[in-house]
């Protein structure tokens, strides 16, 4: 257990589910592995030889694992969940009970036990291509205006095009797509992302 990750146990309604949980995730004689645990992005993550695997985070109606490259795992009880349709490689397990994780003890190690073999094989997620993404006609007139702003869009790196890209396209109404767009154009201009 790593103490800097202890008051993350200590607070909110899920205290129990991410205390067995973590039980679960810390019993490396379980799994035949053990993790690392560590506090990435303000939450428990765990680790193996320095590699993500999962980590552990709360919403209002559930607490979950969230498996890195979760669309590789087999999911025989088919548990795992995309968060979002723009979640590309990892996925959840909810619960909303500490009942839900008891039951599943055998079958969250065997997962757990999955995702540490399929990073020691070096196992890649294949990701969409960014021009895979849909560009908002707001942002393509834009970029077809605008030759700086398009040069220094095709400059940034894949992730920082699909930031925006998914940005953008998420608005539902082509005024707040175009205010987005405003908003962003100086980031884009300095080669930096979303949230950079």
């Amino acid at each position: 257990m790593n103490p800097k990750v202890d008051f993350y146990f200590n607070k909110g309604k899920w205290q129990e589910e991410l205390e067995q949980l973590r039980q679960i995730l810390l019993d490396s004689k379980t799994v035949g592995y053990e993790l690392t645990e560590e506090l990435k992005w303000g939450v428990p993550c765990y680790t193996y030889d320095k590699s993500n695997i999962l980590l552990m985070h709360v919403f209002k109606e559930y607490c979950a694992l969230l498996f890195f490259k979760g669309t590789l795992l087999k999911d025989p009880k088919g548990i795992l969940v995309q968060q979002t349709a723009n979640v590309q490689a990892a996925r959840q397990i909810r619960f909303t009970h500490v009942g839900e994780i008891v039951k599943l003890k055998a079958t969250l190690k065997a997962y757990i036990k999955e995702a540490i073999e399929i990073e020691k094989a070096g196992l890649k997620v294949e990701l969409k291509e960014t021009s895979q993404f849909t560009m908002p006609k707001e942002f393509k007139m834009k970029l077809d205006e605008d030759p700086l702003l398009k040069k220094a869009f095709h400059a940034l790196t894949p992730g920082r095009q699909r930031g925006y890209l998914l940005h953008f396209s998420q608005a539902k109404q082509s005024i707040t797509r175009e205010s987005r767009i405003e908003k962003c154009k100086p980031q884009i201009l300095k080669g930096k992302g979303l949230n950079d």
